[in-house]
């Protein structure tokens, strides 16, 4: 059996695999921001390489708004989103109902043990996860069995090294230092997106099967400095971030409380800014 050292580990993908920690948890802080997701601005990547009826797995689908919108493209073809939070499917299930998409399906499942046979879809999509396993290379060959044989894996992940801010602020500096301390203790790898390639190439695509590309998400507006900063504020108070903190003994309230303070300040100063590169990855199994 193989063990699981960290993040940047290759094993021979055998079970079973640790129960990882969801560094963020499923709190309302954490599912605004899911729900502001869409294809476009999460996936537009992959985008060019949809078309009708093709199936689809979207993994980690969390509230399904992307999900919804690979439905709408490829539609008459299935889209499944899974994750591991029963809470978090039933909403992604409102989500495809209050918007009339009926061609998607929601399916609780662990990406290390996917339950579908091999070669089952045309393209498997995964937008923030790997950065949260304990063991990414084996979760891309597991994502690599079910897609067919030229069918196509779309990974995604943000780079919290490479997040950037104006002005400078101290709290800010915390608050990235403590989030990467936190997913430490849990095994997982914040820095995931300028990684994927060699994950990706770990898990056994060939080099000229693989396309690399970088996006970039930036809040600067009043409306988004106001949004972002309000549900990072939140986050160190109440979300499982917050929690694991805590319970790690890496930060205590007070140092929360001032990390949550400098968020709303950064979120008022009208030259504020912020903006998170992300690694994106297709790949052809």
């Amino acid at each position: 059996m193989s063990t699981t050292t960290g993040p940047d580990a290759v094993t021979d993908g055998s079970k079973p695999h640790p129960k990882d920690s969801y560094t963020h948890g499923h709190h309302d802080s954490v599912l605004r921001s899911h729900r502001w997701r869409t294809a476009e601005n999460s996936a537009a990547y992959l985008l060019p390489h949809l078309r009708e009826g093709l199936s689809v797995l979207d993994v980690g689908c969390g509230p399904g708004t992307i999900t919804v919108d690979l439905a709408r493209t490829v539609g008459p073809g299935v889209v499944t989103g899974i994750d591991t939070s029963t809470a978090v499917l039933e909403q992604a299930r409102e989500t495809a109902a209050n918007q009339g998409v009926r061609n998607v399906e929601f399916v609780e499942a662990d990406v290390y043990d996917l339950p579908f046979a091999d070669g089952s879809f045309d393209i498997v999509h995964a937008h923030q996860v790997l950065q949260h396993l304990s063991d990414p290379v084996a979760a891309l060959r597991e994502i690599r069995r079910v897609t067919r044989p030229g069918g196509l894996v779309a990974v995604r992940d943000a780079d919290y090294a490479a997040m950037a801010w104006y002005p400078e602020s101290q709290e800010l500096t915390e608050w990235n230092e403590l989030y990467h301390e936190v997913a430490a203790a849990n095994g997982a790898q914040p820095d995931a997106g300028r990684r994927l390639v060699s994950w990706v190439r770990a898990a056994g695509f060939a080099d000229e099967a693989i396309t690399a590309s970088a996006g970039v998400w930036c809040y600067a507006s009043d409306a988004d400095r106001a949004w972002w900063g309000d549900l990072w504020a939140e986050r160190c108070l109440s979300s499982q971030f917050g929690m694991q903190a805590r319970a790690t003994g890496l930060a205590d309230d007070v140092a929360l409380e001032e990390i949550a303070r400098g968020w709303r300040q950064w979120a008022q100063d009208e030259d504020g800014w912020f903006s998170i590169t992300h690694g994106e990855v297709l790949a052809r199994a």
